[in-house]
């Protein structure tokens, strides 16, 4: 097997913690019925797959909630409130982690994401961490709604190994999503699922790449 060198991380459930049950109660609480079927970890609503690559606006998206909750009434404010209950923050250490991993090895963020959690995380970590961005523990982060394309779209895997001549046998991708993992496989990089219950400290050390 060749030495990894590149590592490509997930971000949410992998550095950034997310809560997907808190969500769900929230969008139950707004009146959306199957709030799994609308989103959930391993599955979306076409219009959110959109946000995600940037083609919905997020005022139209609101209008989306709105007509699926079929409360016209709701405010922005209570909607953007709702949708932002899945983020939860980056435990401690891990940025850290982060920036001794990137002395050794190329690293690099590729995450679905839309406008609207994309700007409260910015927030967050300027608030809680002091960060103007998430651009100091990378080579280059990369977000899907800023790309007009997301995962699991092999596109998306190419698009970073051509743009910064990475060779798939040396890189390794880290994902919380079976389905992102499996693309990146195709592609002959070597990913890895972390599972419910595992951290990433945890399966960087199990694998060798990471030692505290």
């Amino acid at each position: 097997m060749q030495k990894i060198k590149n590592i490509i991380f997930d971000y949410g459930n992998v550095i950034f913690m997310l809560d997907f049950p808190a969500l769900r109660q929230a969008f139950v609480d707004l009146g959306i019925r199957d709030a799994n079927a609308f989103f959930s970890h391993a599955t979306q609503n076409p219009w959110v797959d959109a946000l995600d690559k940037g083609q919905l606006p997020a005022p139209e998206f609101l209008n989306v909630i709105r007509e699926a909750a079929g409360k016209p009434e709701l405010t922005d404010s209570e909607i953007t409130k709702a949708w932002s209950t899945l983020l939860v923050g980056v435990p401690e250490g891990y940025h850290d982690l982060l920036r001794d991993l990137k002395q050794h090895y190329r690293t690099f963020l590729l995450s679905n994401n839309n406008e609207i959690h994309y700007q409260w995380i910015i927030d967050y970590l300027q608030r809680e961490h002091g960060l103007v961005d998430n651009s100091v523990f990378f080579e280059q982060d990369y977000y899907s709604h800023l790309m007009g394309m997301r995962k699991p779209d092999p596109a998306i895997f190419q698009f970073v190994l051509d743009r910064h001549d990475l060779q798939p046998g040396e890189t390794l991708f880290i994902d919380d999503s079976p389905q992102h993992v499996a693309a990146a496989q195709q592609l002959g990089i070597r990913a890895e699922l972390l599972g419910e219950g595992d951290t990433l400290p945890e399966l960087l050390g199990r694998i060798g790449v990471w030692k505290k």
